[in-house]
């Protein structure tokens, strides 16, 4: 596999540039033409010479979008294919203020989440900066969009895999998305979705990048929580929580908790009250969310009423939550639920 050329920011362009014997403005027309998810063949301004030699060294196309499938609610869901062959999605939720996409960092995830598809086939290999930044170049131009007028205004990085796992192309993803010239999107409209690698979500509170730091709690004792999620027998939620602190303090940024909510294991009030417990005088959210259902993991949504009675006890105990509007469900709106079928098929 060649490089690609989304990997480069305005000024690594510059040095590509000046290294390639091209003048200065070549620069200005590449970063241009890659903001409006173009290949490099369809990037009108560029001589044929020039563009011939970055072919040589850079693939024409870092990402495609191979299938579109689309919601009763709107929501789309992408299956995109890499240079390399390998496979990724995304979905795009259309919301009155505006639309928010959700990217994959990773072909896959190791992270072993019993409730995620995406951990279904463990972990494949890291996306780099450029190939989490195109599927929003992508969709972003698909949907008519443009640098100067975006239609995706907000990112959420809780597709496939684990982005702080995948932690330098993630902050490179961040900074180049928000450059001024490009696609702009501020860290502010950015959300971060982790399992709880501590050391990393230390980390990212000395990056200067304001996003919103989200974390996938989904039970309030390590015990519990290990049944589903692994990484509970390396961090306590006690660990997870001092890491939170440390974001706020820092960023000054109120973290969000998500919380599957999940019939037999995590839903009942007794949860609720222990969540109540746990939280209470935080500057946070709790994100519940009903489960998307992954029939090889056998594990089962909660029921509306319950997730509401939830949702009731947390508001009554004076924790900030919402309860998630259930997008995509129809199309596999799960991370991981489109691609895994596509691998089967």
């Amino acid at each position: 596999m060649k490089e690609i050329l989304q990997n480069y920011n305005f000024d690594e362009l510059k040095a590509l540039v000046a290294e390639m014997g091209e003048k200065p403005f070549r620069a200005k027309q590449l970063f241009s033409g890659i903001m409006r998810g173009h290949n490099i063949s369809d990037i009108p301004a560029l001589p044929k010479a020039f563009t011939s030699r970055l072919l040589e060294r850079f693939e024409d196309c870092a990402i495609e979008i191979v299938q579109t499938l689309t919601s009763s609610d709107g929501t789309e869901k992408y299956l995109f294919r890499l240079a390399d062959g390998n496979i990724i999605e995304g979905v795009l939720m259309k919301y009155k203020y505006g639309n928010t996409q959700c990217v994959s960092t990773q072909v896959g995830c190791r992270m072993g989440c019993k409730f995620c598809a995406s951990t279904l086939g463990g972990l494949v290999r890291n996306l780099s900066s450029g190939e989490i930044l195109s599927q929003v170049l992508k969709v972003n131009a698909l949907h008519g969009g443009t640098p100067e007028k975006r239609a995706v205004t907000n990112v959420v990085l809780m597709g496939s895999g684990e982005p702080l796992d995948n932690y330098e192309n993630v902050v490179k993803f961040i900074r180049d998305m928000a450059a001024e010239g490009g696609i702009n999107i501020s860290p502010r409209n950015v959300s971060l979705s982790t399992c709880g690698l501590v050391p990393r979500m230390y980390d990212l509170a000395e990056e200067g990048l304001p996003v919103n730091l989200t974390v996938s709690l989904h039970n309030v004792s390590d015990g519990e929580r290990a049944r589903t999620m692994p990484i509970a027998k390396r961090y306590t939620i006690a660990e997870i929580l001092d890491a939170c602190s440390n974001y706020f303090n820092k960023t000054g940024r109120r973290y969000i908790f998500e919380y599957s909510l999940i019939e037999g294991e995590n839903a009942d009030i007794s949860h609720a009250r222990a969540l109540i417990a746990l939280l209470k005088g935080r500057p946070c959210h709790v994100n519940l969310i009903r489960l998307n259902e992954v029939k090889e993991r056998k594990l089962m949504a909660a029921s509306e009423n319950m997730a509401h009675e939830f949702l009731k006890t947390l508001t009554e105990g004076g924790i900030s939550a919402t309860l998630r509007r259930r997008t995509g469900a129809d199309i596999g709106g799960a991370c991981g639920q489109l691609r895994a079928s596509y691998l089967k098929g």
